[in-house]
């Protein structure tokens, strides 16, 4: 059985006997793409809570890479039960810990696209500081507690209208 290969071109295609959709092209850019640039931040100063969000995300960001890298080092250097799982533990936290530090920049550059990834770091920590605080070891509790702190302060920091306004996100029911 052989396979049929198209030879007249797709259906709906623009052929000489079909002209193509949406009218003429336009000169410029194929495909009618558009060629502006995204606008530039608006000359109005950021404000804090936006300020206070992209340092809320950068410090997690970092506390990962930091924590990675540590990880990183003791299975290269020390003495682990699995070197292979310490490295690549290691690794995985410092890849992880760019995603927050890419959002923390992408705040402060007034970025719309930057508040989902900070939120989704926000929220992923909260079931991390809710295993610390279920933990036997006396020395989690504090870290699920700072953690879940922090957390809650960048989520509350990241939807406030006014960290909302300052990246350009309108509401459901404000496209107008």
């Amino acid at each position: 059985m052989g396979a049929r290969l198209p030879t007249g071109g797709y259906r709906g295609a623009p052929g000489p006997d079909r002209p193509p959709r949406g009218g003429p092209p336009r000169p410029g850019y194929p495909g009618r793409v558009s060629t502006e640039q995204t606008p530039e931040a608006p000359a109005e100063p950021r404000p804090g809570r936006l300020t206070a969000a992209a340092a809320v995300s950068a410090l997690e960001g970092l506390a990962l890479v930091a924590g990675g890298l540590f990880m990183l080092v003791l299975g290269l250097t020390g003495k682990p039960d699995k070197p292979t799982q310490a490295e690549m533990g290691g690794l995985t936290l410092v890849v992880l810990g760019l995603i927050p530090l890419i959002a923390a920049r992408g705040l402060l550059r007034r970025r719309s696209w930057s508040r989902g990834p900070a939120m989704i770091t926000q929220i992923m920590a909260l079931p991390v500081a809710w295993m610390f605080l279920n933990s036997d070891g006396a020395p989690w509790i504090p870290a699920g507690i700072a953690l879940a702190a922090v957390a809650i302060t960048g989520l509350v920091l990241l939807v406030n209208p006014a960290t909302t306004r300052a990246l350009g996100i309108r509401g459901p029911m404000r496209d107008a």
